[in-house]
C-alpha cells in the first residue's frame, strides 16, 4: 500500500510522489528526486521542517529544540521523522529551486468543449488523457495556458478536481479585447491543442478542521468549483461550508445548477449569490 503526497513550496510550485507504507517521508522524497534541505536526519536540527496541511501522520522522534509544543500543535513536522498514514500535503517555506523539485510540467491538451455561459464567461474543457498517468494538482491550484498561435500565456484555476481520466476544465473571463478572450470567441474549436504548464499556486484546499468560508468573485469561482468537487468526492467533511459568489450583473452568473448540486453532495453546504447591480 502507498499514499500520494504533495509537497508545495513558497514559489507556488507543487510536486507529487508516492510514499510506501511505513516509509519515512524524507526517504520517499529523496527516492523521487525531491532533495529538500536536510542535515542530521535524527529529528534534532530542524532543517527538514515543513507543515502538514492535510492528511494524517506520526513522527518517530522530535527534539524539543527542533519543534516546540506550539509548533507541533500547528502541525509542523520533521520530514526525517514523519510517516504518513494517508494521502497528505505538506508546505515548505522555501523555493522549490533549493531542492531540485521541478514541480511544473509543460503539457499538451486537446480542446474537448468550449461554451460561452454568460456575457463575460466561457468554459473550456481540455482533454489531457493522452498523457500517461494521472495529472496531479491540488484543488484550487492553477495552470498557465498558451494562447494558440501566439506567444502569450494566461493563468486559470482548475475548475475540477484531478481525476484518472485527465479531463480538465477552466472558467475563462471574456474581456472586450484580450488574447485568450479573442481566441475563445473567434477561433477555439474542439480538436485543437493547447500547451499548458501545471501545477502552480499555493492557494488550494487544506485539511478542513473548522467551518469553511469561500468568497469568489466572477471567474474566481473556478478555483472553488475544484475545491467543492474535491469535498464532494471525499464525502467526509463534517464542517459547515459556505460559499459567497459575487458578480457585477446577474447576467454574469454561471454554473448555478452545479452549485445547487453541491447541497446534495456536501453536508452543511450553503451558497449565497451576491449581485452588485441586481
Amino acid at each position: 500500500m502507498s499514499h500520494k503526497v504533495a509537497f508545495s513550496f513558497a514559489d507556488g510550485k507543487t510536486v507529487f510522489f508516492d510514499v510506501r507504507s511505513g516509509e519515512i517521508l524524507l526517504d520517499a522524497a529523496l527516492r523521487s528526486g525531491v532533495n529538500i534541505p536536510l542535515d542530521c536526519r535524527e529529528g534534532v536540527c530542524g532543517t527538514c521542517q515543513g507543515r502538514c496541511e492535510s492528511g494524517s501522520y506520526t513522527q518517530d522522534y522530535v527534539d524539543e529544540e527542533a519543534l516546540s509544543p506550539h509548533d507541533l500543535a500547528a502541525r509542523k513536522t520533521l520530514s526525517c521523522q514523519t510517516r504518513v498514514q494517508s494521502d497528505a500535503s505538506f508546505y515548505f517555506d522555501f523555493d522549490s529551486s533549493l531542492c531540485g523539485a521541478g514541480g511544473k510540467r509543460l503539457l499538451t491538451g486537446q480542446v474537448s468543449g468550449v461554451r460561452q455561459v454568460s456575457e463575460t464567461t466561457a468554459i473550456l474543457d481540455l482533454d489531457a488523457g493522452a498523457h500517461a498517468g494521472r495529472l496531479d494538482f491540488l484543488p484550487g491550484q492553477y495552470a498557465r495556458l498558451k494562447v494558440p498561435g501566439t506567444d502569450v500565456w494566461r493563468s486559470y484555476s482548475f475548475a475540477r478536481r484531478p481525476g484518472d481520466d485527465n479531463q480538465l476544465q477552466f472558467l475563462i473571463r471574456l474581456l472586450p479585447d484580450g488574447a485568450m478572450s479573442n481566441y475563445m470567441r473567434e477561433r477555439c474549436t474542439p480538436g485543437q491543442t493547447i500547451d499548458f504548464e501545471a501545477p502552480l499556486g499555493t492557494f488550494y484546499l487544506r485539511q478542513v478542521e473548522r467551518p469553511l468560508v469561500m468568497v469568489a468573485g466572477g471567474t474566481g469561482l473556478s478555483a472553488f468549483l475544484g475545491m467543492l468537487d474535491g469535498l464532494a468526492h471525499k464525502g467526509d467533511c463534517d464542517q459547515k461550508v459556505h460559499l459567497y459568489y459575487g458578480v457585477t450583473n446577474a447576467r454574469d452568473l454561471c454554473e448555478l445548477d452545479r452549485l445547487a448540486s453541491y447541497a446534495q453532495r456536501i453536508a452543511n453546504f450553503a451558497c449565497d449569490i451576491v449581485v452588485t447591480n441586481p
